[in-house]
């Protein structure tokens, strides 16, 4: 009765193990740029929205961008399905771009969806062309929105912090490189609606896309992980049940 007691238990624990591992790693909204995106330039990114929930999809999606940082220049790319806002802000104080004076900024973007959205088991890119990125900062921290069908929120607004474990709701990180030479990085991003984002090269979408397939692998090892030490302690107890029955 013991052992069965035992067997019961191993094996509800290697099935939460199981679960766990071959969750989605990096499940949350993320920034990604195409190429590089160096301090003082311009950089087309894709802001990555995974949809978490197995029986809603996400119909909603706003990123903020941070008011110390303010930047004078945010291009969206067109997607199909989705309905594209950009709000301005008043500045406190004016910049100075390519000369001329600019006296507010976009604060947020959002994207609405006027067909399905994001369905359980997809995640959606929302192309958007930033400058100019600032030259006093080494990340940009964007905070976003994600509303579901079912009228939930999820709020991806917690910055992290350096050396500490990742928030339970991480804001999206935009890390910068060193400033170059040709201060515009990447390439606007067109208006017309594409599968495949347009500005920066070749280069940028393979990095983008060995990025995806490298998350995709961790999960896809992890999984395996779980597997194996699920079934190494079940071989385990049943040969210390065997041997304890022929006692």
């Amino acid at each position: 009765m013991r052992t069965s007691a035992r067997l019961g238990i191993l094996a509800a624990t290697t099935v939460a193990g199981l679960a766990l591992a071959s969750s989605p790693a990096f499940a949350h909204v993320s920034v990604q740029p195409e190429g590089t995106a160096a301090k003082g330039g311009y950089a087309t990114v894709n802001v990555k929205v995974p949809n978490e929930r197995p029986n809603a999809s996400t119909t909603k999606v706003e990123v903020s961008f941070p008011a110390d940082h303010p930047l004078a220049s945010v291009m969206p790319q067109a997607v199909p399905g989705w309905t594209i806002e950009v709000t301005r802000t008043k500045l406190a104080k004016p910049l100075t771009l390519h000369g001329k004076s600019i006296t507010e900024a976009v604060s947020k973007v959002t994207w609405t969806a006027t067909d399905k959205g994001i369905q359980p088991g997809y995640f959606q890119k929302f192309p958007l062309s930033l400058g100019q990125l600032p030259e006093d900062a080494d990340e940009l921290v964007l905070k976003a929105l994600q509303t579901y069908d079912n009228k939930e929120v999820v709020r991806w607004i917690e910055p992290p912090v350096a050396g500490q474990e990742e928030p339970e709701h991480p804001a999206a990180v935009l890390k910068l490189s060193a400033a170059t030479d040709d201060h515009h990085g990447g390439a606007p991003a067109s208006n017309a609606p594409a599968a495949k984002p347009s500005g920066g090269d070749d280069h940028g979408a393979d990095k983008a896309q060995a990025h995806d397939d490298s998350e995709h692998g961790t999960e896809r090892w992890l999984g395996i992980a779980g597997i194996v030490l699920g079934a190494a302690g079940l071989g385990t107890a049943l040969v210390t049940s065997r041997r304890r029955s022929n006692a």
